[in-house]
């Protein structure tokens, strides 16, 4: 019985430790997006998907009612976009997206991780050309889809590839298609898992095992940051 108790309470932990990274970097999603395209998500597509990766990420109702009131805040003309780039050990490469109010912050946060786990910061743009900007929807596969038919349909809405792992399926298009891609799996009666913006690397490289521990360490010493929104690497 000492035991169960011990694996509940470690489990509980887990996922408290695991809301207390992700549920701000989610607020602040929305936030932004309430921001640049106004607080009302019928009109407001950027806002409507990230109240949809919340909420499918547990968020709670309040929270994120905060999170769209706090864009007509006074401190919420503070928080900007921001892309950094680096590269990490082993012929890694980053491409990292944060939502901060200080930039200065930001950028000090992320040369002190990467000098101190081989890597640095590069200029921006240097490594733009290494990653191709994609549309992306996932959703889970169920036994009422027909996946055949699926990617037929949604090949109007700009689907260049379909991929299915492990019962979950991702739609992949040009970024430019991002809202018609969104509006066709909606169409299909298909509630997405998640959607967003993610950049694909263009030459992927393989790492062993012990280089992808290496670089793993360092990924996720940045996705740690309060700042980081997204993280992008090229690794296979």
């Amino acid at each position: 019985m000492g035991r169960a108790f011990e694996c509940r309470r470690r489990a509980k932990e887990a996922r408290w430790d695991k809301m207390s990274k992700v549920f701000p970097k989610l607020a602040k999603s929305i936030t932004l997006a309430a921001k640049n395209g106004g607080p009302d998500p019928d009109m407001n597509p950027s806002l409507r998907l990230a109240i949809a990766n919340a909420k499918a990420e547990n968020l709670p109702k309040d929270k994120i009612d905060a999170a769209i009131k706090r864009a007509t805040g006074g401190d919420a003309a503070d928080i900007v976009e921001a892309n950094y780039e680096g590269k990490g050990p082993h012929g890694s490469l980053f491409y990292i997206e944060c939502a901060t109010d200080n930039s200065n912050r930001s950028v000090g946060n992320l040369k002190t991780i990467f000098n101190k786990n081989g890597g640095q910061m590069v200029n921006s743009g240097q490594l733009d050309f290494m990653f191709t900007r994609k549309a992306v929807v996932e959703f889970e596969v169920t036994e009422a889809l027909n996946l055949e038919e699926v990617e037929l349909e949604l090949i109007d809405f700009g689907l260049e590839e379909l991929e299915v792992e492990d019962g979950l399926a991702r739609a992949i298009g040009d970024y430019s298609d991002f809202a018609n891609l969104n509006e066709g799996v909606e169409k299909l009666g298909i509630t997405p898992k998640k959607s967003s913006l993610e950049r694909i690397p263009t030459q992927p490289v393989e790492l062993s095992e012990e280089q992808m521990e290496e670089v793993e360490s360092l990924l996720e010493k940045i996705e740690d940051d309060d700042d980081v929104q997204n993280v992008f690497t090229n690794i296979g």
